[in-house]
């Protein structure tokens, strides 16, 4: 009996031993993520391999195909600015370029609203598709005066490239379309396609579709990368490294928050003989 109380003892023990050896192991995995959420999943990119190109416009394509695909979200893929700067190293030639793409109608920009300085850019194609399914959307849900968004794409996005409009100017350009209501600006509101500017309710922020929950989570992924290696010994860690740690309050991937922070200067890189090494800015 005695034997047998010890075995049902060193059994328990094995079992606990194991259970806590799988939580260990479960946690550790939980930090780390596998590849980007790319178009190709099949593929894995070193950031430290793809963290700076040669212009803006290879920059923008390879960002877009490596943008995280996030569950329950219809938003088309987007860039910040600060990621271009991180990417090309003469900002100069980054604003000269994205501004040549702009007025070429390759790609719109965005002004976000996070309560700073944050510039979102999106090719003009994938941005036209959404505006077409919100359309499809509305149609199938028998909403009234969904002409107006055709009208929104031929008139006004496709003459209007800055990032906001004035209300009597927009009300102009959909009037080529048709006779213009209150009623359409509000659809329009409500689509998410436009957002009112708090300090001048007669001018709009062309604006992302249900980019609302990403802003936020931009916001805590920035907090929560730097949290991160403020708690390293030197507030650094090497870049092949800290790409493979999983965020726990943003969808969006551990390179997009790392580009973002570098660009914006919050974050700086060195070369070292052992890879190239992230530390948070002393600036």
């Amino acid at each position: 009996m005695l034997n047998e109380m010890k075995n049902n003892c060193t059994n328990q023990e094995t079992s606990a031993a194991a259970a806590g050896g799988k939580k260990k192991r479960r946690r550790e995995e939980e930090e780390e993520v596998g590849c980007s959420h790319a178009a190709n999943e099949d593929e894995c990119f070193s950031l430290q391999d793809e963290l700076t190109f040669s212009d803006t416009s290879v920059a923008l394509r390879m960002m877009r195909s490596q943008f995280p695909r996030i569950d329950q979200a219809s938003v088309p893929p987007f860039i910040l600015q600060s990621q271009l700067y991180s990417s090309v190293n003469d900002r100069t030639q980054v604003d000269r370029e994205l501004e040549r793409l702009r007025r070429d109608k390759v790609v719109r920009v965005f002004k976000l609203n996070t309560g700073q300085d944050d510039h979102a850019i999106i090719f003009l194609d994938d941005y036209l598709n959404q505006v077409d399914r919100i359309a499809k959307r509305m149609e199938e849900k028998k909403q009234s005066d969904t002409d107006i968004f055709k009208w929104f794409k031929e008139h006004v996005l496709d003459s209007k490239l800055e990032p906001s409009i004035a209300h009597h100017e927009l009300c102009s350009l959909l009037s080529l379309g048709g006779e213009v209501k209150d009623a359409h600006i509000t659809l329009l509101i409500n689509a998410g396609l436009l957002t009112r500017q708090l300090i001048d309710p007669d001018m709009y922020w062309f604006a992302i579709p249900g980019i609302g929950k990403l802003w936020k989570a931009l916001l805590q992924g920035r907090k929560e990368l730097l949290s991160l290696l403020k708690r390293k010994r030197h507030k650094e860690m090497f870049l092949a490294e800290l790409e493979k740690k999983r965020l726990r309050y943003s969808p969006l991937d551990m390179r997009f928050h790392i580009r973002d922070l570098i660009g914006s200067g919050h974050l700086k890189t060195f070369q070292t003989t052992s890879g190239l090494v992230v530390r948070v800015s002393t600036d």
